[in-house]
């Protein structure tokens, strides 16, 4: 998508929250329908006959019509196609959508074309009960069909038009990398190069802990904890656009650098998953100490290098040429010899062979191991060197 920062007014502000309310309650009421549905009672109604039930209740209620029409139409549609990706396997169910969190409206069709160009920096668009609000022009207009509006919990709102953008072709004469995701460092390619995301300073972390300690202090429903909220989101905002902008533009030199880009194949959703929790045998009722903060302390790590944007975009920006190895061992083998045991990874960040005695970083030694595509057993122990011209032998039982 091709999104861009809004500056709506006080009187324009109040006015999407108030089509953003019409589009979560349409959308939380189709789901309730939705979630009714029994054997017995047969099948809930489907996106025709929520639009008719929808202009019953449009008639019905003056606040509900005060709205768009097309807006909560479209909250429908955006159900409607929520079920289908469930059915076909592509997406998760579909969840409620709560006040703060999910907030955003979708404008279709020839609404969706009213964009004057004000100025150099500026332009505007009409947007139905509304009026014309600016944003600002940080790139060149695309030409698209739909654009949804969203505001983050930091009250930042943005205009997002649905494009999809041109792959990225090569510029150079097309190698093979290999990218290691860690979290001490964020990307190790197999070239050597090191690459870290950006997150917030010591400084800005100090504030963070600070704030997160006094909205403990706050009163639930006060104005003060709804400033404490907003000060705490501001500084996630600012985490996340850091790593975003780290993201698109690793991804956009590694599409335009290389021609075949190797990452692990790795299941990050599992990966974060909390430690199950380990029963005490001697005092039934109890449970031993299973280090959660130490994995939670990973977690965090892990979604704050952005491991799955970062494959993510690769595959948005340079389709079909992003390989996923097995990534079992490549941190233990050598990306000389081949040898791989336990004990050739001495630390985080170096690697020494214990049978032919290189020695290189670790992180880069693994990109090495991607880059050339190698997968070992999983006992661990180094493949023979058979010549690739020897006839196949009949294997016999010892």
């Amino acid at each position: 998508m091709s999104r861009f920062r809004m500056y709506p007014t006080t009187a324009q502000r109040l006015a999407l929250l108030q089509q953003c309310g019409h589009a979560r309650y349409v959308w939380n009421l189709a789901l309730e329908q939705w979630a009714m549905w029994t054997r017995e009672k047969g099948p809930t109604p489907g996106y025709v006959a929520q639009c008719r039930q929808l202009t019953e209740a449009r008639s019905a209620f003056d606040w509900l019509r005060s709205g768009s029409q097309m807006v909560q139409q479209q909250a429908l549609r955006d159900f409607d196609q929520a079920c289908r990706n469930f059915y076909a396997g592509t997406h998760r169910r579909p969840t409620w959508r709560k006040a703060g969190r999910c907030e955003g409206f979708r404008i279709v069709g020839s609404q969706a074309s009213r964009i004057v160009r004000l100025n150099r920096k500026w332009a505007a668009v009409n947007v139905p009960k509304v009026g014309w609000v600016r944003f600002r022009l940080s790139r060149a207009v695309p030409e698209a069909k739909s654009y949804r509006i969203t505001v983050d919990p930091s009250g930042r709102w943005h205009l997002a038009f649905a494009v999809i953008p041109p792959p990225i072709p090569v510029s150079g004469p097309g190698e093979v990398v290999g990218v290691d995701r860690g979290v001490t460092v964020s990307a190790a390619l197999s070239t050597g190069e090191r690459l870290s995301c950006p997150g917030l300073s010591d400084h800005e972390q100090k504030r963070l802990k600070y704030l997160q300690r006094r909205l403990g202090r706050c009163r639930r429903a006060s104005q003060r904890r709804q400033r404490v909220k907003t000060a705490i989101a501001k500084l996630y905002a600012r985490s996340g656009d850091r790593r975003k902008d780290w993201v698109e533009k690793t991804s956009t030199d590694l599409a335009r650098r290389f021609a075949i880009i190797r990452v692990e194949d790795l299941r990050i959703v599992k990966m974060i998953g909390r430690p199950k929790p380990k029963p005490d045998p001697a005092r039934p009722g109890r449970h031993l100490p299973n280090r959660r903060r130490a994995k939670a302390g990973l977690n965090r790590g892990i979604l704050a290098n952005g491991w799955g944007a970062l494959v993510r975009r690769l595959e948005h920006k340079a389709p079909g040429r992003v390989e996923k190895v097995n990534p079992a061992y490549t941190s233990q083998t050598c990306s000389v010899c081949g040898h791989c045991v336990p004990e050739n990874r001495k630390s985080q960040a170096v690697f020494r062979c214990v049978a032919c005695g290189h020695q290189a970083n670790a992180d880069v030694n693994a990109a090495i191991n991607i880059a050339a595509g190698r997968a070992v057993s999983a006992r661990r122990e180094t493949p023979g060197q058979v010549s690739p011209k020897r006839e196949p032998q009949h294997s016999t039982s010892g």
